[in-house]
């Protein structure tokens, strides 16, 4: 069993909430040691672009006084 199925074995037994902490911590030390998968990062990137016109105009103004949030 190499580190990452004993990673991901320990990550299947915590708590959903604590799972994220391990993720945000993994990707913490992606960005440090700058070993994150830049292709997909520039998607993600180009994605953010594009979607920010779609999230941000006066027509969905409505939903950002939405009190359920």
């Amino acid at each position: 069993m190499n580190i990452a199925e004993k990673i991901y074995q320990e990550a299947c037994r915590l708590p959903e909430h604590l799972a994220e902490e391990v993720l945000d911590f993994i990707e913490f030390i992606q960005k440090k040691h700058d070993i994150r998968d830049k292709e997909l990062e520039n998607l993600k990137e180009a994605q953010l672009l594009v979607m920010n016109r779609i999230w941000d105009n006066e027509d969905d103004e409505v939903w950002n006084e939405d009190p359920a949030r």
